[in-house]
């Protein structure tokens, strides 16, 4: 292996007109996925079967469609905004007026298509006179008390429109996208609107906030990438200011820093091709994935060709022989990340299937770009002078004193190794308690409105979103049977009967409203009393089906697992008692528990697989099963130690901090790798053991120290962001990495001293190795 990059180290330098066409074309290809992607994607179509198209469109079979009656149902999910108001009383004159101004107000923007509030729902009975539920303002103080009452006992109004303590109200909006033409027109003009409309009635205490599907989105979509921006921003420069620091030399950073853009560049644009679109992983992590790999790889090849011309070799020397000095190492690093991230492919997840495909395609090319351009660089005029500054630089100049970490270790180097895999299997176990869990406010800044209006309603109505149960019956129950409404019933009573379940709703409550009393033989009939568009909205006697409605707080998939886990064994017991019906949770917070908590399951399950499949390249690239396990533990520890910070802190473990965690692992290995390759080749010339892990620190730690403290640099500049989300991911990036620091520096010495392979050589000195 050494040989093949002595080879490319060669081939590199000396034929660097046929390199710089070879990088023209990997650019002129990624210039068109990040252009025009779909040239080549319909190229290669062009080649494949004509018949795929039609089976793209199924024949749909008439027979199977049945003729519905032309009724849109009454809906309280479908709404795009949210307007939430507060007051301490809605039901007197002055807040009539008030609100009323407030609805006509929001209603005549030419952006609201439909509204729906307390006082524009569909009546009860078709045979029912067309009574406002909320009084006009002139009406008297009892006639607003009696509506409060009759306002808190209406199915669609109490715990759906209007909170259970009746201080929260709710109105509905429907966008009509076509005069929507930015974000405030969704948002600030709405909101805006309904406070300027109120502002003439001073006495009444209306506080009105918005919140909703899409005022939610754009508040993610902003602060994504608002954050995203400034904080990348800000963190490349204290990169980029830290590296000229440390480096002391802008030509060397300069150098360093073309191969990750240069790699990301051509990774976000090959991907195009793969047509992965609105997967948050890889428009999030890959780019940051593939460029902090690449960095520490260009730094440690930077390092050593500086040490190299520092020596005196020529520019063109010193890049080859660099290469061949550090190519090996960062070929490993690459193939052990693209291999362990390779494994994603084959989870359940179809977003990490593709995560894991493209961060392979990534750390290849960033592999290529760093053996290949660096040295390219490096042999040229810019390559002159990048040794200038290295013997001033802050870390060499106080390498030797930093020495003493390493004198200790080996000198107490039991009692390190055995505190490394103890501590290791220690955090391990208080790590293996963090829970899957995943929240929608996660995404949104603490300080956003939309963020802060969604916690209300989950306090006031039990959640701003809706699931449901779907309930089927086959042909042997007609549509009318008593046995449906029982059925629906036993659905609503199990929801009730789990406290974060809010305020179920369906047919059976409307039915309930209903005059009269009696035994569901006689009830169900009343459906028929129910105008279409609410009685379609629950119940479609056509297609033998039903459902019954409920709100969910954003309390997190690991709260509501246990209770979708236990709805599912009482439907299946309901089921049961009932044959001939089908019974099934859905909606988006159902979704969310399957395939979020799958997701962060299939990523937690790739750093396992991950780590092992390191140890088993490890072993058979070094020949030794010893190093190999003996690279666990540098890797591990990080990751564990990060894990039970999270446990400790009282965190579950979200998409966020797996991503976190795959991130680092892929540093962590690198500079793992980086030790060990030059610990081996100083020991092949060098039979004492303790002298070439010396060496071995001595030619590698100046890089490990330096990629640390220029990432921990970089990570905390994000870590006072607005987003939760981004100070967790910082935060876990600077812990695990400053910790991959002190394991590759203290326990990975230990160890390779204590376990580390012997050669069987006369040379080697007969005295044991003890602690003193």
């Amino acid at each position: 292996m050494n040989t093949l990059f002595g080879k490319l180290a060669v081939f590199s330098v000396e034929r660097r007109a046929i390199v710089a066409i070879l990088l023209a074309v990997i650019s002129g290809v990624a210039v068109v996925g990040h252009v025009q992607p779909r040239l080549v994607i319909d190229w290669i179509e062009s080649f494949g079967d004509a018949e795929v198209e039609e089976s793209r469109s199924p024949a749909i079979d008439s027979n199977q469609v049945r003729d519905l009656p032309k009724v849109s149902p009454f809906s309280l999910s479908r709404s795009d905004v949210v307007i939430v108001v507060e007051s301490d009383d809605f039901f007197t004159s002055d807040a009539a007026k008030a609100l009323r101004a407030v609805v006509k107000a929001v209603e005549d923007l030419d952006q609201v298509d439909n509204l729906i509030w307390m006082d524009r729902i569909p009546m009860l009975n078709i045979f029912g006179l067309p009574e406002p539920l909320f009084p006009r303002s002139e009406a008297s103080s009892q006639r607003f008390a009696a509506a409060r009452k009759k306002a808190m006992q209406h199915p669609l109004v109490k715990g759906q429109l209007l909170s259970n303590d009746g201080k929260t109200l709710l109105i509905m909006i429907g966008l009509n996208f076509a005069h929507v033409f930015d974000d405030d027109d969704a948002t600030t003009l709405i909101r805006q609107t309904a406070i300027d409309a109120a502002a003439p009635f001073g006495d009444v205490d209306l506080r009105i906030r918005i919140t909703g599907r899409v005022p939610s989105t754009i508040a993610a979509i902003n602060a994504h990438e608002s954050s995203q921006l400034k904080y990348q921003l800000v963190g490349y420069g204290v990169i980029l200011v830290m590296t000229i620091i440390l480096f002391r030399g802008i030509k060397a950073v300069l150098i360093v820093s073309v191969a990750p853009i240069l790699g990301v560049f051509w990774t976000l644009g090959i991907i195009q091709f793969f047509e992965y679109h609105n997967n948050p992983l890889i428009d999030v992590i890959v780019p940051i994935l593939i460029s902090l790999v690449a960095l520490t790889d260009g730094v440690h090849l930077m390092v050593q060709i500086r040490k190299l011309r520092t020596a005196g070799l020529s520019p063109a020397n010193a890049a080859k022989t660099g290469l061949q000095q550090v190519g090996m190492a960062c070929f490993l690093t690459s193939l052990t990340t693209a291999i362990g991230f390779g494994s994603l492919t084959i989870a359940d997840s179809l977003w990490v299937q593709q995560f894991g495909m493209c961060c392979v395609v990534g750390v290849c090319l960033t592999f290529l770009s760093v053996v290949t351009v660096i040295p390219l660089l490096c042999s040229t005029w810019l390559g002159r002078n990048i040794h200038l500054g290295h013997e001033n630089s802050l870390i060499d100049r106080n390498l030797n004193r930093i020495t003493v970490i390493i004198d200790t270790v080996l000198k107490w180097r039991t009692t390190f190794s055995a505190a490394g895999i103890v501590l290791t299997l220690i955090l391990f176990a208080v790590s293996t308690t963090l829970k899957p869990d995943q929240r929608q406010q996660d995404d949104l800044p603490e300080a956003a409105e939309a963020t802060q209006a969604l916690q209300h309603m989950d306090a006031a109505f039990g959640g701003l979103e809706f699931s449901r149960i779907d309930v089927r019956w086959n042909d042997a129950v007609a549509s009318d049977d008593a046995e449906v409404l029982i059925t629906v019933a036993a659905v609503d009573e199990l929801l009730k009967a789990e406290p974060l379940i809010g305020n179920p709703l369906s047919i059976r409550n409307l039915i309930d409203a209903q005059p009269g009393t009696g035994p569901p033989e006689e009830r169900m009939t009343m459906v028929e009393l129910l105008p279409p568009p609410l009685k379609r909205a629950f119940y479609t006697p056509e297609e033998n089906y039903a459902q019954v409605n409920f709100r969910v707080q954003d309390l997190g998939i690991a709260t509501y697992g246990p209770v979708f886990e236990r709805l599912n064994l009482k439907l299946a017991e309901l089921k049961l008692l009932h044959p001939e019906f089908e019974f099934e949770l859905r909606g988006n917070a159902v979704w969310r528990w399957k395939n979020l908590y799958q997701v962060v399951v299939d990523l937690a399950r790739s750093l396992g697989t991950a780590s092992l499949i390191i140890f088993l390249v490890l072993s058979v690239v070094y020949r030794s099963i010893r190093i190999g396990l003996i690279s666990l533990i540098p890797n591990l520890f990080p990751l564990v130690l990060t894990g039970a910070y999270l446990a400790v802190a009282g965190f579950n473990l979200e998409i966020v901090m797996v991503c976190s965690f795959t991130v680092c692992l892929g540093i962590a290995v690198d500079d793992t790798i980086h030790f060990l390759t030059r610990y081996l080749e100083e020991y092949q010339e060098n039979s004492d053991q303790d002298e070439s892990i010396r060496r071995a620190f001595t030619g590698v730690g100046t890089a490990l120290i330096m990629t640390t403290i220029v990432l921990v640099s970089g990570f905390s500049t994000v870590i006072f962001s607005d987003s939760r989300n981004v100070r967790i991911f910082a935060t876990m990036g600077a812990l695990t990495i400053s910790a991959a620091l002190l394991a590759d520096l203290i326990f990975l010495p230990a160890l390779l001293a204590r376990f580390g392979p012997r050669r069987k050589s006369p040379r080697v000195s007969a005295s044991s190795h003890t602690d003193s």
